[in-house]
């Protein structure tokens, strides 16, 4: 719900779903999607397609090119669940069409949930996957360098450690110390 990230993965005349829920996936639970296929066809911004649908039915539309949709199934809905907020962060409940905003989604194998909110519950559920992530960020400012395979042991200790102590920040920076 961050404005500086809601701004930052939406485009200057509207939101993206899909880069929102990139994000997430890159930067909360350390799963980035794979780059897209070359050829793929952009998000139609014409006016007349703009205005006749949400942005939810023109993302099914999307996936219905089914070298799109593995990665959108995944993406989208999570990007969805954070529709309230405008292209800058502004909270809304009606796109500019005046239509209601669906805020439904859910992560890889969980349950559904409504809006950030339920994002943000669904996130806390496992708190391994964002620690591991941010453990791994900080490795990697704390190194100087990008993390390679032999440094994963590394990174499950500061887990380890970080979750003995009800994954406070003080212990992973502790656990990155030692």
């Amino acid at each position: 719900g961050h404005g500086s990230i809601l701004t930052v993965t939406s485009y200057a005349n509207r939101t993206s779903p899909v880069l929102r829920g990139k994000w997430v996936l890159e930067n909360i639970l350390g799963i980035p999607p794979p780059p897209p296929p070359d050829n793929v066809p952009a998000l139609s911004e014409s006016e007349i397609d703009v205005k006749a649908l949400t942005m939810r039915e023109r993302m099914v539309q999307h996936r219905a090119n089914p070298v799109c949709a593995a990665c959108h199934q995944v993406m989208d809905p999570v990007g969805l669940t954070m529709e309230n907020f405008d292209a800058i962060g502004r909270w809304r409940s009606e796109n500019a069409d005046h239509l209601t905003i669906d805020v439904s989604g859910h992560l890889p194998g969980s349950e559904p949930f409504e809006c950030v909110d339920g994002l943000r519950s669904a996130l806390l559920e496992n708190p391994d996957a964002f620690v591991g992530t941010m453990s791994e960020k900080l490795l990697t400012y704390a190194l100087g360098r990008g993390l390679d395979y032999y440094d994963a042991p590394a990174v499950r200790t500061i887990l380890r450690e970080s979750a003995s102590n009800d994954y406070r920040f003080s212990s992973m920076v502790l656990a990155i110390v030692n």
